[in-house]
């Protein structure tokens, strides 16, 4: 049985009644988020789903020829793999990734389509999830098309500084250019001039986080559309 105060990290969890976190607290199994391990791939069964109380998930949309980018993110706010509660039998829409290493729990598919069904505060929490990522995604595809890659790249880092522990993210210059849809160059010479700015401090695979304000203020208006419609626990 999982511990009802590591399990309320996460704030779905959290934001559940007591008699409704006792319902699912038995079915819950602690995991280690390790970076770079895939939760799902496109058209996988969704068999189990992740909470993570730390780290980050990542949501990469792939093509038949093997192209990528990173369409979401998902940290302590949500749930990884929230489709499989729609459908019996559901699939991953997504490939969904550990980006950020961290910690969370995962439950059976099963068990949590059975609490959403009772359309209790669970599914509240759930629906308001799923339109927070909705809501993430479009303006992901926007941002894509109209803002330069500095803009999304800051936009990106501030997203994954709200779901990271401590200011030194370990990223590497591959992701990177997978969430920019751009290349390994594109992504150093954005990150270049974001150092060159005083905002980070980047060197290959790392990148601290000196000046977040300064950060924000440079960033495109597409950073506090997400934050606001997906309520993530902003870094300090």
């Amino acid at each position: 049985m999982s511990s009802p105060k590591d399990l309320t990290q996460n704030l779905i969890i959290a934001s559940l009644p007591p008699p409704d976190q006792e319902r699912l607290n038995p079915h819950f199994e602690q995991v280690e988020l390790v970076h770079g391990k895939i939760l799902f791939e496109q058209d996988d069964p969704i068999d189990y789903m992740y909470f993570p109380t730390r780290g980050m998930i990542s949501v990469v949309t792939t093509t038949p020829s093997g192209q990528t980018a990173e369409v979401g993110v998902i940290g302590r706010e949500g749930v990884g793999g929230i489709e499989g509660i729609l459908e019996d039998g559901r699939a991953a829409l997504n490939r969904q990734m550990v980006q950020l290493p961290g910690e969370g729990f995962r439950i059976k598919s099963v068990a949590v389509k059975a609490e959403f069904d009772r359309a209790g505060a669970f599914q509240k929490a759930a629906l308001s999830f799923t339109r927070g990522m909705m809501a993430q995604m479009g303006q992901t595809a926007l941002c894509n098309r109209l803002h330069t890659a500095e803009q999304r790249l800051a936009k990106w880092l501030l997203m994954c500084h709200d779901r990271n522990l401590g200011d030194v993210m370990a990223i590497t210059q591959e992701f990177a250019a997978i969430m920019l849809g751009s290349n390994r160059t594109s992504v150093t010479i954005a990150a270049g001039n974001l150092q060159d700015k005083g905002f980070i401090e980047y060197s290959r695979g790392r990148i601290k986080m000196l000046d977040r304000k300064g950060l924000e203020k440079f960033s495109c208006e597409c950073y506090e559309r997400i934050r606001t419609e997906s309520h993530p626990p902003q870094a300090k």
